[in-house]
């Protein structure tokens, strides 16, 4: 995994406050759960803000993010938990229309979502102990993905 820094975007007003945006790129493979916490976080220090908030999107629609408890049975459970959501050897529509086998994948992303914010002070993200930001690759095969960082705060 690795921030882009090529791509920043800083804006700010008379106040202080500021925007500035930050991308992560990763190669993921089917199903899998990617911890991007410490990603993030270096993300966040590279900027000048102290206290704000961070929304994290995905870009297209087979990925979400979300927070977990990283740890293996917890993982687990999670891809079983959405394969009992969203079979993947059900009909889809979708999968019927494009041929491509990965309509559960756009409806477990649905679910998820493609965002997260999580506020941050002192130049640190605010999360639970046990509590770490995920990246879950939901489609049937490998993917490049960029995800956006967009800080917000002083």
């Amino acid at each position: 995994m690795t921030a882009n820094e090529k791509c920043v975007i800083r804006l700010s007003d008379e106040r202080g406050a500021l925007i500035e945006t930050r991308y992560i790129e990763f190669e993921t493979d089917k199903g899998e759960v990617v911890d991007i916490t410490d990603e993030v976080q270096k993300s966040l220090e590279s900027t000048s803000l102290k206290a704000g908030a961070m929304v994290i999107f995905v870009p297209g629609a087979t990925g979400a993010v979300t927070t977990i408890e990283y740890e293996d049975g917890l993982v687990a459970d999670l891809g079983d938990a959405l394969e009992r959501i969203a079979p993947q050897n059900i009909d889809y529509s979708h999968n019927l229309r494009w041929h491509d086998g990965n309509g559960h994948s756009h409806i477990r992303a649905s679910l998820i979502g493609p965002s997260l914010i999580v506020p941050f002070a002192a130049r640190r993200l605010i999360l639970g102990t046990w509590q770490q930001i995920v990246f879950l690759e939901l489609d049937n095969r490998k993917r490049h993905r960029k995800l956006v960082l967009q800080m917000m705060g002083e």
